[in-house]
């Protein structure tokens, strides 16, 4: 910064300040406690009240204010010793919205410690461990003691410095999840054990110390650290290891956790290293999706990259060879293995597949032994996530029922990324973390190519116009387009114009559409009776979509029943709320709702 000394300011540890070589005295406690402060909120503004706030933990005295003016003009005098009295500083910035300290991110600990983790997560979540790792401790290393220690013990309690400990222990839980990656334990045992002189009741540090005392070949110790902290909780909280914790002893007690120079990370406990491979094969005529492409490496890309993301979407419309084609896009970042289960959650020829069979599947994948495996569902979904520990995987779960189907089956290790497909909203997925992304239609060009892609592009463009009309009467769904084109390739003499004019007769059947029927059956299945009659009496009212007012007079039914039938309609994307308040279905849904009120209402 021009016309400032060159400083360097320390706050993760004892706090202090260099400017050039000469290290100043900061004066009294409550002015150091004010710089610390400033430090923590490095380029931020930070307001009067909440300084008096954090300065004072109890009941400010009426000077606080004049108080915090003095030591604010002391912090500019000691920071820019030339600058003239009542002059603007450069260093300590007063504004409308409190005061700030003005500092680059390499003058402060902090920021370098900020910096060096996002790049550390950035690493972690594009599969390169020992890039992470490397970042991960050189931001630790700027760490050297309890953060602010000088400042008075009251305030250094406020929230404001005990959550910068609190990011220091998880950068120190990332830290040890790279390390078990590359099979460096031994360079994190030492940060391990400092995070738990800042929580030393946490479960998540206690468990990465087992893990990699255990992969640093040093077992006994592993079992005994357990051991220590299993009878602190039970003197300090009354209370047995959680799930975390004793997944990490049962790692070692299996011995599954190898001494890295002994073994590969990965191998189970025969040494055969098993890495599952069954992702389907992506649709060789895959096109379009550019908009949903997109929104799936934002979501999968970045620095807060999910555990798990939720691809919705109405029977049809291409879930699955979206997430399969997405799937194989980044199935080299998790050399762990791919997993694929098919939840057969609106199989029209199958019961949802229960959890308990999914994880036996998923752990057989793995290479557990059939002996091994417990028989409850509590059990299999521990030994699964103990077993994914420390990997990087992928895990496809196509075609899910509901929430408690797919919830034993997600990985609890930071490394996995999960992929779920459902014509269901999945809330209690979405609520526990899971990154949402509507499939809707594609849109008319992206059809139009779909279908060339199907038929072959010589043959569309031949009989574009009839073309275009067949991709109308499928409604852009993708899978109406499959089932015409499966009907062309059986018929390669046919021309398009006649198929298209058979839809055209045919418009609100069925009949040309193989498996269209089917799939939208499998989802009317399992709605409510309720619901099921409000969709075979929207048939009444095609057009633009109606009201929950207007679909109460419809049903006889009050608006707010209705309006809750509406959402169940549209959790299983049977309709769809295309303006706030107003719903409708697809073409094809309204046809299919058509043919049950033709069966069964009078």
């Amino acid at each position: 910064m021009d016309g400032t000394e060159p400083a360097r300011f320390e706050v993760l540890g004892p706090l202090r300040v260099l400017l050039g070589t000469a290290e100043p005295d900061l004066g009294f406690p409550q002015q150091r406690a004010l710089l610390a402060l400033l430090l923590v909120r490095a380029g931020r503004p930070v307001p009067a009240d909440e300084i008096v706030d954090v300065l004072w933990p109890g009941r400010p005295p009426a000077s606080a204010l004049n108080a915090v003016r003095r030591y604010m003009g002391s912090l500019r005098r000691l920071l820019e010793p030339g600058l003239p009295p009542r002059a603007a500083g450069r260093r300590i910035v007063r504004g409308a919205d409190g005061c700030l300290l003005a500092a680059e991110d390499d003058e402060v600990d902090l920021l370098r410690f900020r910096g060096l983790a996002r790049r550390a997560k950035r690493a972690a979540a594009t599969g390169r461990p020992e890039v992470a790792l490397r970042h991960f401790l050189g931001a630790l290393a700027e760490w050297r003691g309890p953060v602010a220690a000088g400042i008075p013990p009251a305030v250094r309690e406020h929230a404001v410095f005990t959550e910068v400990e609190r990011e220091l222990v998880r950068t120190t839980v990332m830290a040890a999840d790279a390390a078990l990656l590359c099979g460096r334990t031994r360079e994190v045992l030492p940060q391990l054990r400092r995070a738990l002189g800042l929580d030393p009741l946490s479960e998540s540090l206690h468990a990465r110390l087992v893990l990699s005392l255990a992969a640093a070949g040093r077992q006994a110790e592993a079992l005994a650290a357990h051991e220590s902290v299993r009878l602190t909780l039970a003197r300090e909280l009354g209370v047995a290891p959680g799930a975390e914790l004793s997944a990490a002893h049962t790692r070692v007690l299996r011995q599954d956790v190898r001494p890295a120079e002994a073994a590969p990370r990965h191998d189970t406990p025969r040494g055969t290293p098993v890495r599952p491979s069954q992702l389907p094969p992506d649709l060789p005529r895959f096109t379009g999706r550019h908009a949903e492409l997109r929104g799936l490496r934002a979501l999968v890309g970045g620095d807060g990259a999910p555990a798990a993301v939720l691809l919705t979407g109405t029977a049809g419309v291409g879930k699955t060879a979206l997430a399969v084609h997405w799937a194989h896009e980044v199935a080299e970042r998790y050399p762990d293995g791919r997993l694929h289960v098919d939840l057969r959650g609106f199989d029209p020829r199958a019961e949802p597949l229960p959890p308990a069979e999914a994880l036996r599947g998923m752990l057989g994948a793995l290479g557990v032994s059939g002996r091994r495996l417990p028989g409850g569902l509590d059990g299999l979904a521990g030994l699964y996530r103990s077993t994914l520990s420390g990997r990087r995987t992928l895990v496809l779960l196509d075609d899910a029922f509901d929430t408690e189907q797919v919830r034993p089956l997600l990985p609890a290790s930071p490394g996995c990324l999960t992929l779920v497909t459902s014509r269901c909203g999945l809330s209690g997925l979405v609520t526990a973390g899971a990154r949402p992304l509507r499939v809707d239609l594609p849109s008319a060009a992206e059809a139009l190519d779909l279908f060339a892609a199907l038929i072959g592009r010589d043959r569309l463009a031949a009989e574009p116009a009839a073309a275009d009309e067949i991709v109308g009467h499928c409604g852009r769904l993708p899978l109406a387009l499959a089932a015409v084109a499966a009907r062309l390739a059986d018929r390669p003499d046919l021309p398009l114009a006649a198929l298209a004019g058979e839809l055209r007769r045919s418009r609100g059947s069925f009949d040309a559409l193989a498996g269209v029927r089917a799939a939208f059956a499998a989802s009317g299945r399992h709605l409510s009776a309720d619901a099921a009659r409000m969709l075979r009496l929207l048939a009444r009212r095609p057009g633009a979509g109606l009201t929950a007012e207007a679909a109460g007079d419809l049903t006889g039914l009050p608006v707010r029943r209705a309006r809750a039938l509406l959402d169940e309609l549209a959790d299983l994307h049977l309709v769809s709320e295309t303006a706030p308040g107003r719903f409708a279905g697809h073409p094809l849904l309204h046809a299919f709702a058509v043919e049950a009120a033709g069966a069964r209402e009078a």
